[in-house]
């Protein structure tokens, strides 16, 4: 607990104030005491959401909702004031440390205590839920230890199941390795995740680590929603059961809190109420209540309205994250989709083989000049391929069209599995047409590369033979914070997330908030708009209200040219930077001269860059133009297949048996196993897949590396790009995370 600053008032209601708690996006948590001596923990709002209309009446409905929670195991509300000048809201105060302090200071929780833990706190959530609340944050930060029982905390970014979000800014909260896969995607959180959460939690308290690891923040969002929960340290049969339970990706193949309850057969024992813990983590929660019940003196102080300059993030935070360097969160009965089908037969080899290489593109939709270009890179990496002797197998390539539409990307995928010469494929070219596909590729184990698709939020069960061979929307927002950050004269950056520009925006902003916030000596002012917004005036301002040195824009182009303008109406000249989904003629169109400085982080390379010199000659020579953004990194996708082919049969890329590529550099690949004799049948697509999984690849773009556990491209190499002139200028690489 801290002591109360100069401003703090002496009193709150019935309370007189002790000490500050913490504070937040929202307010202030004070310790306060009652006339009758009881504690409580105050939350204070801060002045500027409580002039919001439709803040305060949010606040009040859910305030009366926290009211209704009934449970010994979640502290109770007792009392509140929803129309007072600054609104408050008291809970009971419980003078316990919290789990995560427990089994830092520990270590990990015996199994019947965990039982025990995971029952009580079941309970609380079914109070929780029974209310109409969902909790949203269940962490053990959350959860305060007690001799005679837990206690589920901090209902401040709670919500009523059926209303928004109540947060100071719309942006969804909760904190990365305890957040549900479909939080992470940015859906609706319902009690469902609560439970998700509530697992992830006791995996943490029986084996002091997260289910989903640590590290980079965007890489713990994608194994969130990928990757099966590491269970490693649990070996109880019963307990290692109902983790798997609670952590299913499915919400509705989750127990309830209610149902939680019936499955865990611990409860608290007879007799002793302390007997629910070790007799040593019991005399550490007496010494530490001891410790926080040490109270300061009260000293009255004058209330001062006005918002003090923001406070620095700690830069202890740095050691938390970012510790790992992965990337890290669907026509007619028959064949509908147009088919440009550009089947390619290449020259056959000795061996007369002629193994395919699939382009699932958006060559005639919304998507036409990105899955063109894709179309280019790899005919181009295909034709280096058959150019070099001694092959013992030759390439070829078949392009089917899927208009960008998901239910012809369906189809599409079902045509490449159908046709047995396919190998692997590259593509799709969208998210929407990739989340559509991926079932099919998944059932034949058809090995897929996108280099545009990047979401992290695909279904969880279709990744098994899938790689996003390009950093993740989340992923892309660290150098977008690198860039910005590092600059002086910036100390709070604005993030404006635009729902228009669905999941694209929404795991960009969310996690450059995070990155922001959590990282670095800076802080953040985020807010969202919904999608349709076409006024963004009163939202500039308010970020520039907030002292915002500089913005981060996630949304559609459209919006972005609109915050464009209201920035230059008011001669904002700080640093303004949006992800790739941005750039375009567009956005130049739309801007005009609004536009000039803009900067960009993006996940392809230009063909200006010097590693794409060869390349960019060769795609001059064949197409009679530059290439457009996505193809070098489809002829990388393209060399990265042909190489795990090669090393499949035992011959190198340029037919002598070294690590060759077909790299428009002469990069070249780590070996990853020794050759094998050339087989005289082509590859099975499982033995495929693992071999594109395990390839190291150096590539024009970028390094190619997947992770081995779950496949997820490592680094997070990008290119940054700025506005100057009314066109997009190459920068070159952007700017790693030195943190």
């Amino acid at each position: 607990m801290d002591d109360l600053r100069p401003g703090d008032p002496a009193r709150i209601g019935g309370h007189r104030l002790l000490g500050r708690l913490g504070a937040g996006g929202m307010g202030v948590v004070y310790l306060g005491r009652t006339d009758a001596g009881a504690l409580a923990a105050i939350k204070v709002i801060l002045p500027e959401h409580a002039g919001d209309e439709d803040f305060r009446a949010r606040f009040r409905r859910e305030a009366e909702a926290a009211r209704r929670v009934d449970s010994p195991w979640a502290v109770s509300v007792t009392d509140a004031d929803t129309e007072a000048e600054r609104p408050w809201i008291a809970t009971e105060f419980v003078p316990g440390p919290t789990l995560s302090d427990v089994v830092a200071r520990r270590g990990p929780l015996p199994v019947r205590s965990v039982m025990a833990l995971g029952r009580l706190l079941s309970r609380a959530l079914a109070a929780v839920h029974g209310a109409g609340l969902v909790h949203r944050d269940v962490k053990p930060g959350n959860v305060l230890l007690t001799a005679d029982g837990p206690r589920l905390i901090d209902f401040g970014i709670a919500r009523a199941a059926d209303t928004t979000a109540l947060t100071a800014t719309g942006l969804l909260v909760g904190t990365p390795g305890f957040l549900a896969p479909e939080q992470v995607s940015g859906s609706t959180a319902g009690p469902e995740g609560d439970v998700f959460s509530l697992g992830c939690l006791l995996v943490y308290a029986a084996t002091g680590r997260t289910p989903f690891g640590g590290g980079a923040v965007d890489a713990v969002l994608y194994r969130t929603v990928h990757a099966a929960p590491d269970l490693d340290g649990v070996d109880d049969a019963s307990l290692r059961a109902l983790l798997e339970h609670c952590l299913t990706k499915e919400p509705g193949e989750r127990p309830s809190a209610a149902g939680l309850d019936t499955l865990i057969p611990q409860d608290m024992p007879a007799g002793a109420a302390a007997g629910w813990l070790p007799e040593d983590v019991v005399r550490l929660i007496a010494d530490l209540s001891i410790a926080l019940l040490a109270l300061p003196d009260i000293d009255a102080t004058v209330t001062d309205e006005r918002p003090g300059p923001p406070r620095p993030g700690s830069t202890r935070r740095q050691t938390l994250l970012f510790a790992a360097g992965g990337a890290v969160l669907l026509g007619t009965g028959v064949f509908g989709a147009v088919r440009l089908t550009r089947e390619e037969a290449a020259p056959r080899g000795k061996s007369g083989k002629s193994w395919v290489i699939g382009v699932h593109a958006d060559l005639t939709g919304p998507g036409a000049a990105a899955g063109r270009a894709q179309e280019r890179g790899v005919r181009l990496a295909v034709d280096r391929f058959n150019s070099r002797a001694g092959h013992p197998f030759r390439l070829a390539v078949k392009v089917l069209d899927d208009r960008g539409g998901a239910g012809r990307s369906a189809r599409v995928a079902e045509e490449f599995t159908r046709d047995p010469e396919v190998l692997a494929v590259i593509g799709p070219t969208g998210d929407a047409a990739a989340e559509a596909a991926l079932p099919a590729y998944d059932e034949a184990a058809l090995p897929v590369l996108t280099v545009s698709a990047l979401q992290i939020a695909f279904p969880a069960r279709t990744n098994g033979s899938f790689f996003q061979a390009a950093s993740s929307y989340a992923a892309l927002s660290v150098p977008v914070v690198s860039r910005i950050l590092p600059r002086t004269a910036v100390k709070r950056l604005g993030i404006l997330i635009n729902r228009s520009g669905g999941q694209a925006a929404y795991q960009a902003g969310y996690t450059a908030n995070l990155i922001a916030r959590d990282l670095t000596d800076a802080t953040t002012h985020p807010r969202v708009v919904p999608p349709g917004t076409t006024d963004f005036g009163p939202v500039v301002a308010d970020l520039l209200a907030h002292r915002g040195d500089a913005v981060f824009y996630a949304g559609d182009a459209a919006g972005a040219a609109r915050v464009a303008h209201a920035l230059a109406a008011v001669s904002f000249t700080g640093p303004r930077m949006a992800q790739h989904t941005v750039m375009g003629a567009e956005f130049l169109e739309r801007a005009g001269a609004a536009a000039e400085g803009w900067e960009f982080v993006a996940p392809f390379t230009h063909a200006t860059a010097p590693a794409a010199a060869t390349f960019a000659a060769a795609h001059r020579g064949r197409f009679g133009a530059e290439p457009a953004a996505w193809s070098a990194e489809a002829y990388d996708a393209a060399g990265l297949v042909a190489r795990a082919l090669a090393d499949l049969v035992g011959g190198g890329a340029d037919g002598t048996g070294a690590r060759a590529t077909p790299s428009g550099r002469g990069g070249s690949a780590r070996p990853t196993r020794p050759p094998r004799k050339a087989e005289t049948v082509p590859p099975t697509r499982s033995a495929l897949t693992a071999a594109v999984a395990a390839t190291r690849y150096e590539g024009i773009s970028r390094s190619y590396t997947f992770d081995e556990d779950n496949q997820s491209l490592v680094g997070r190499h990008a290119h940054l790009y700025r506005v100057e002139n009314r066109r997009y200028r190459y920068l070159g690489p952007a700017p790693e995370w030195k943190g």
